[in-house]
């Protein structure tokens, strides 16, 4: 062969993979849907659920090793190597084995067969690698340990100690066993996340994205302060549905942070306001970047419980992050957006009028139909698919083209979650095991020595570092199988439980050192790493505040009586906005450095709940006395300068 020939063949080569992974990508993604929709029931095939979820691992395995390089790199460039070709049949192979003999091999773990023991065995060194891979070495680390600690257990010390464990026994239940790989996190991931990441995708490759940032400008362009609050404004709204703080900054950071520069924040604050707005979105309701459906499956509730739960807390951090960002524009005398870059409201409104319609299917898909998750995101996603079809946005209608992108994106997007749902799974079912889940959960209840604030300030901190670097539903999943059962076990309510390790999960993403939300927005911004890490924390500090707050008294979750749940709720916004004059440093011009410990103090007695503890409403009362005298303060101020100006 010539050396003008070799080339061609590589591409050749190069193509014919690229042609498999989209098959595969694509496959992964319809397979997702057909289960939504019931049809492999249709077809007449009845099978476990166990067994779809080794059809989908059929699938995302081979997916994995011929998209993702083993070293650096998000997703491969050049040709596939033998060795992750050959990764990638027998991936296909095990599950597919794991798949057709599941319902004769799960019965079988007390004698546990060579070819069950084989099978399992690969199945979790492959996951673990596609783990490393995909999502990188902390999450590995962290499910090795367990695997470890799972053979040492019976020989660990005091509380520690666990049941006795051989190898044979973990790798046939890691493989066979459904709490464990084949468990509640793979059946999420392969069904509810898989729907409501291709929800995202079509809006995206729709122009919903550009039509939600086009509507924060025309709100929010014309006022101080104006690109910061489309950040606020377009972020909440496209983050909740996304599924990850860093895709949420890429997608609407790349508009946003332009605009806050230009309209003069500096770099590290401008990265920052992206930062959390977009980490928030996974906090926002209905969907909260998919982890509100896995909340309802770990506590065996309604939806809708969490749904309600969640909403008082995030209209919070959404109120204060805005707040923030106008007395900042105020603090700074930052312009407003030029008019010419404003569109017009009318054009806008005109062309995407449509827009809201998938958001009211899947609310009335949810709660009055009824639907599953997966088949409300399915439903809204056609809402999107036929509207754009047929309308289009900005002249620009949806085609078969663009639908194939999105069902491709949408595979290749959740390879990392299948990673992480089979690798957690893996976790899960460790501790089942061998009894390890106990012992965390009286580890952390010793180590606060019975105090309730120690242990959830030391559940803050874990809950933080273990979150580093991980999507939403990675995240979560991991904290509610470790640090959640530790809160429950001394009488929090497990809503309270659950909503405040997700909230200090996500708090990981713009907590320094591994802050990858306020990373991804400072590469953005131009702007140092840590400095914007540091400051996202700064503009997010309610969210570090008010699990504490809703742990103490679930009135802030809507668990109580109505009067205390509206009171409460007036008491933490009115917190929200002192605390915030207080941490900016300004209102109608800079304050002392007392002015600013006062208003702090006036909000942080506010923000306490009526029942968190036997004299929070005289606190509440001593809050707002002295938040009316700092009005008043501030009202006197104003008439003074009013004074002078008319004196001149």
């Amino acid at each position: 062969m010539s050396d003008t020939e070799a080339p061609k063949t590589a591409r050749l080569d190069n193509k014919s993979l690229n042609l498999l992974v989209t098959v595969l990508a694509v496959g992964l993604t319809l397979s997702s849907a057909a289960w939504a929709l019931d049809l492999y029931r249709d077809v007449g095939l009845q099978i476990y659920t166990e067994q779809y979820l080794g059809v989908m691992l059929t699938i995302a395995l081979p997916l994995v090793y011929l998209a993702v390089p083993a070293g650096p790199g998000r997703f491969r460039q050049g040709a596939v190597p033998w060795y992750d070709i050959a990764a990638a049949i027998i991936g296909a192979g095990v599950a597919a084995y794991t798949a057709y003999w599941y319902p004769e091999l799960t019965e079988a773990i007390g004698r546990r067969p060579l070819n069950g023991l084989i099978v399992g065995g690969i199945m979790a060194v492959l996951l673990i690698e596609g783990l490393r891979r995909t999502v990188g070495m902390i999450l590995t680390s962290v499910v090795l340990l367990f695997l470890i600690l799972a053979l040492i257990g019976d020989q660990l010390p005091g509380e520690m100690e666990g049941r006795p464990i051989d190898l044979e026994h973990l790798i046939y239940y890691l493989g066979w066993d459904s709490t464990s790989v084949l468990g509640t996190p793979m059946r999420i991931v392969t069904t509810i996340v898989v729907a409501f990441v291709f929800f995202g995708r079509i809006l995206f490759v729709s122009g919903g994205s550009e039509f939600f940032t086009d509507i924060a400008m025309v709100l929010m362009g014309r006022y101080r302060g104006g690109p910061a609050k489309i950040s606020v404004f377009a972020s909440s709204l496209f983050g909740s549905i996304s599924g990850s703080t860093v895709s949420n900054v890429v997608t609407t950071g790349v508009v946003t942070i332009p605009l806050m520069r230009r309209g003069g924040y500096q770099a590290h604050h401008a990265g920052a306001i992206e930062a959390v707005a977009s980490t928030g979105g996974q906090l926002m309701p209905p969907v909260m970047g998919a982890s509100a459906f896995l909340m309802a499956e770990f506590l065996q509730i309604p939806y809708t419980d969490v749904v309600l739960a969640a909403l008082i807390p995030a209209i919070l951090y959404y109120i204060a992050l805005f707040i923030q960002a106008d007395l900042e524009a105020a603090k700074g005398n930052m312009k407003r957006i030029e008019i010419s870059e404003i569109p017009a409201a009318g054009p806008v409104l005109k062309s995407g009028w449509f827009f809201p319609l998938p958001f009211v299917a899947l609310v009335v898909a949810l709660f009055v139909l009824n639907y599953s998750p997966e088949l409300s995101a399915l439903t809204a996603a056609a809402v999107v698919i036929i509207a754009t079809a047929i309308f289009g946005y900005k002249g620009k209608k949806l085609t078969l083209n663009d639908l194939f992108h999105a069902l491709r994106g949408t595979g290749l997007g959740v390879i990392d979650i299948f990673m992480i749902g089979g690798c957690v799974g893996m976790v899960i079912g460790v501790l089942n095991l061998s009894g390890l889940g106990f012992a965390l959960t009286l580890i952390l209840v010793q180590a606060a020595s019975g105090n309730l604030i120690v242990l959830l300030v030391l559940a803050a901190v874990v809950c933080i570092i273990l979150g580093m670097g991980m999507p939403t539903v990675g995240v979560y999943v991991l904290l509610a199988t470790l640090v959640a059962p530790a809160l429950v076990e001394v009488g929090v309510l497990p809503i309270a439980a659950h909503l405040f390790i997700l909230y200090f999960g996500m708090m990981s993403m713009i907590t320094p050192p591994v802050a990858i939300g306020a990373f991804a927005a400072a590469n953005l911004s131009g702007a140092d790493p840590m400095r914007t890490g540091f400051s996202a924390m700064r503009f997010g500090w309610l969210a570090f505040i008010i699990p504490f707050m809703f742990v103490a008294s679930p009135t802030l979750i809507m668990h109580g009586e109505w009067q205390f749940i509206v009171l409460d709720a007036a008491g933490a916004l009115a917190a929200a906005w002192l605390i915030s004059v207080g941490i900016i440093g300004f209102y109608s011009q800079p304050l002392s450095l007392i002015e600013r410990v006062a208003y702090c103090i006036a909000g942080f007695f506010l923000i306490i709940p009526l029942n968190a503890f036997a004299s929070a409403g005289e606190v509440n009362i001593v809050g707002l006395v002295l938040a009316l005298g700092l009005l008043a303060m501030e009202i006197r101020r104003r008439k003074l300068v009013a004074s002078e100006l008319r004196k001149q």
